[in-house]
């Protein structure tokens, strides 16, 4: 006999708690969104762009883990069978995606330590012939000092570099497509798995929205702080800002693979 479907009173609470625990898991997890405050600042990404990444991240997130609780519940297994089925599977892509942050953080991080080096201000002297000697400071990164390979001008712009396209944003979709959302697991199997589907779109729903206001609220007030860092007194950090990104989005990781 399947149960009769929950009442609205039931439904909506069941809506408000997965929005509750959703919102406490987005902020508790700092891998939710510091790897888009470190990425959009280092990137210069516009708002818009900021906004979109976030979003197909967070979706992919939780859409992710979505289906392996749908497929769970279509085996028609016991709750304790799914449960168990489930969190082998989660475990397996929870290791996959904490390498994959640590990796691309620990590549991205050589990668800004390299770009600073080139941003290193040095001097050499130039001598004239009428016997003037000076010094001429300049740092690699400049553009007399920088070379485009195989990259266009921008039209109607002479010797303009154009945006260059990374593979970043994709990066990390795959990234948050594989990272698991323990907590969406039994909000959604156990009103399945007991017959009372009709639980099911609200919680969905209830939790996507509060896990994406949730990433979307941080990354903005992160980068509202990390904007403090343009003020004069902190110049020198400039040229270190891929490196710090990189190392930001590593410590994501490490914390992952630790459970920080």
């Amino acid at each position: 006999m399947i149960p009769p479907p929950l009442a609205d009173e039931p439904v909506a609470a069941l809506a408000a708690a997965a929005a509750s625990i959703g919102l406490l898991h987005t902020l508790a997890g700092p891998d939710h969104y510091v790897p888009f405050i470190a990425m959009a600042r280092a990137g210069r990404w516009s708002g818009r762009k900021t906004v979109t990444v976030t979003l197909l991240c967070g979706l992919g997130h939780v859409l992710g883990s979505l289906l392996l609780a749908l497929g769970a519940v279509a085996l028609g297994r016991s709750l304790e069978g799914a449960v168990a089925g489930v969190t082998g599977l989660a475990d397996v892509r929870a290791g996959l995606a904490t390498w994959l942050l640590i990796g691309f953080g620990g590549v991205y991080a050589a990668w800004g330590l390299k770009q600073a080096a080139r941003g290193r201000v040095h001097a050499h002297v130039h001598a004239h012939a009428d016997g003037t000697v000076h010094l001429h400071p300049h740092a690699h990164e400049e553009p007399a000092h920088l070379h485009a390979h195989g990259v266009a001008a921008a039209p109607g712009v002479a010797g303009a570099e154009p945006r260059r396209r990374t593979l970043t944003p994709w990066l990390l979709f795959a990234i948050f497509l594989f990272g698991p959302c323990e907590p969406l697991l039994p909000l959604v199997l156990a009103p399945e798995l007991a017959g009372q589907s009709a639980a099911f779109l609200p919680i969905v729903l209830a939790f996507t929205a509060a896990t994406l206001a949730a990433m979307l609220a941080c990354v903005a007030i992160g980068l509202r702080s990390a904007a403090l860092l343009d003020r004069p007194r902190f110049a020198g950090l400039a040229r270190f800002q891929h490196a710090l990104a990189g190392l930001l989005v590593l410590g994501c990781g490490v914390a992952m693979k630790y459970g920080l």
